[in-house]
């Protein structure tokens, strides 16, 4: 009787799938496992449990069972926090070297202190920049505004340090080492949660801390590294967000005799999520963005559609028969008003000071624009005249950044990024033997460089887990790889709309955290699922701990030329692995 049962259940599933759609059957060949219909194990796909250590682990450490508990109830922050502190321990260490003024720094460092002093921009004298490091900054702010082509909100960061600090190499940049550590944290936090993994988050993490271009980010004052803390944050936002919902909705749902949470139509149709107060907060990180650089746009656009595509996913797992038009009743309405507006209103809000400024010409750049050549506008009467001077200045700017095409030396196009094949010289010297660290027995002069150059072999292995997490995420359905994807074409994508214009390899910053996503997602393949054998997990371990100390290795090896050490050239050279680094 069994046996006939088991048979004809066999039947049944073998027409069920046979129903499928012809593309569906050729796909499978690929690992297409399609949508997964049942009711069975809500609770779990609603609110999958975190991965937690197997008991062999702990008495081959010899760790006793309540020693074991207190550990993996304190690696949640434990781990995240001792990753961390390591990363905060490179990205302080000698902040303030090289003593210059290096690339970029020479208009945020300038704007951030204008900013914090007079509210807006100004124009400096070609020769300050070796005023303020020989006289530690003592030098007094002009008056005449400048013409800049970003919103300040990166800047009063920048700004806020060298309050602390003083207007300094150290003071500005501290704020870009404080948030470049601390976007390690979030990072490690992050990928725990969307992984259910304290270990792959804090590998994440760690990948992101030994990563050249992340290092040198935070270890200099441009806007890009700031625009990357208030992107990721926006992002860690939305994933609390999702998971506190699906909480709601598992909570919501019916338990069967059986203790089981079971799909219910109306309940998932028909609930309401509450106020979700980390989504208002991911429209305010975004607004922060974007009033960084305007590029956080993007950004605005592909997680707002990520974070609906996740609310539809979850009331489908809830049960919803049409779960696009419960979102649509919903969710959709409350999720438009806690980003795009908020957003928008905290980049106004931004513009707080120029809009304070004098309006007689003395104050910020265009300040007067609406009572001198704007005056007598066909909207004079329907809008303040703030309001019409700062739409011009925007209007100015959007031109500005999309005619750009003056030729620079380490201009890049993006189809070269991924493989590191331009990145960007920020400071270079060539001291003599005994001088600026250069050794005396050197022979000829010492190389002196801070380049900003992702860690290579960190980043050619992320050119294959991008490929693993497009697989994953249209073969597998993983959601998980989905929104890895979603970050990295929002920072990656948009560039090729812009080849023409003066374009940069460091704007990659903005997704090198989602890369370190994706290359622990592919690590944590390779180490295998938690009920592996013993002989997979090993070598899967063995294999990804092997790669992992390589990409260590490779940031030591360049650690020369993320700091400015003075080597000699001969070293140096062995480090221009391709012509085009040169």
């Amino acid at each position: 009787m069994t046996s006939t049962a088991s048979s004809t259940d066999t039947r049944q599933e073998q027409a069920h799938q046979d129903q499928r759609p012809s593309w569906q059957q050729r796909l499978r060949r690929f690992g297409y496992t399609g949508p997964r219909g049942d009711g069975s194990a809500v609770r779990e796909r609603l609110v999958p449990p975190y991965v937690q250590p197997s008991p062999r682990l702990w008495q081959v450490l010899g760790v006793s069972g309540t020693l074991a508990e207190r550990i993996t109830r304190w690696s949640g922050w434990g781990g995240p926090l001792l990753v961390t502190l390591f990363a905060g321990v490179l990205r302080f260490w000698n902040l303030g070297s090289p003593k210059a003024v290096i690339f970029d720094e020479t208009y945020y460092a300038k704007d951030a202190w204008a900013l914090v002093h007079r509210g807006f921009e100004v124009n400096w004298d070609k020769n300050v920049n070796d005023v303020i490091l020989s006289n530690n900054g003592n030098v007094p702010i002009p008056t005449d505004a400048a013409y800049v082509v970003h919103p300040p909100v990166g800047k009063y960061v920048i700004g806020l340090g060298e309050l602390i600090f003083g207007f300094n190499p150290f003071g500005w940049r501290f704020m870009t080492a404080l948030l470049g550590t601390l976007a390690i944290l979030m990072l490690c936090r992050i990928g725990r949660r969307i992984f259910r993994s304290t270990f792959l988050g804090c590998l994440a993490g760690t990948l992101m801390a030994v990563d050249g271009l992340a290092f040198v980010m935070a270890r200099t004052s441009l806007l890009d590294g700031v625009l990357m803390f208030f992107v990721l944050a926006t992002f860690g936002c939305l994933v609390l967000d999702r998971d506190r919902a699906r909480e709601k909705l598992a909570a919501a749902l019916p338990v069967d005799p059986d203790g089981r949470v079971r799909p219910d139509a109306h309940i998932a149709e028909t609930l309401s999520l509450g106020r979700r107060p980390w989504r208002w907060l991911a429209g305010l990180m975004m607004g922060l963005a974007i009033g960084t650089k305007w590029n956080g746009l993007y950004f605005l656009v592909f997680f707002c559609v990520l974070a609906v595509l996740w609310d539809v996913g979850s009331r489908k797992v809830a049960g919803a028969g049409r779960p696009h038009v419960a979102v649509l009743k919903h969710d959709l309405g409350l999720a438009f008003l806690a980003t795009v507006p908020v957003a928008i209103a905290t980049y106004i809000a931004s513009w707080t000071g120029w809009i304070l400024s004098p309006a007689d010409g003395t104050g910020g750049y265009y300040r007067n624009w609406a009572t001198a050549d704007g005056r007598g506008s066909s909207w004079s009467w329907l809008f303040p005249d703030w309001w019409r001077s700062l739409w011009h200045y925007e209007h100015e700017v959007y031109e500005f950044n999309i005619n750009l095409s003056s030729p620079h030396t380490y201009q890049s196009n993006p189809w070269s990024w991924l493989v590191t094949g331009r990145p960007v010289s920020y400071f270079y010297e060539s001291p003599a033997p005994g001088k600026q660290g250069c050794p005396v027995d050197a022979g000829e002069k010492c190389a002196r460089e801070v380049l900003a150059l992702g860690t290579p072999l960190l980043w050619w292995v992320a050119c294959l887990a991008i490929l693993y997490v497009l697989w994953r995420w249209f073969f597998r359905r993983d959601w998980r790889a989905g929104a890895i994807a979603c970050g990295i074409a929002a920072g990656y994508l948009p560039w090729f709309l812009y080849q023409d214009r003066t374009i940069f390899f460091f704007y990659t910053i903005v997704f090198v955290p989602f890369l370190c996503l994706a290359v622990a997602m592919l690590l944590g393949t390779i180490i295998g699922r938690p009920g592996s054998s013993d002989t997979r997990r090993v070598v899967g371990a063995t294999s990804a701990g092997v790669l992992v100390l390589l990409i260590a290795w490779n940031f030591i090896y360049f650690w020369p030329l993320y700091t400015g050490t003075a080597i000699p050239i001969d070293e140096w050279r062995s480090r221009m692995w391709l012509d085009t680094w040169v």
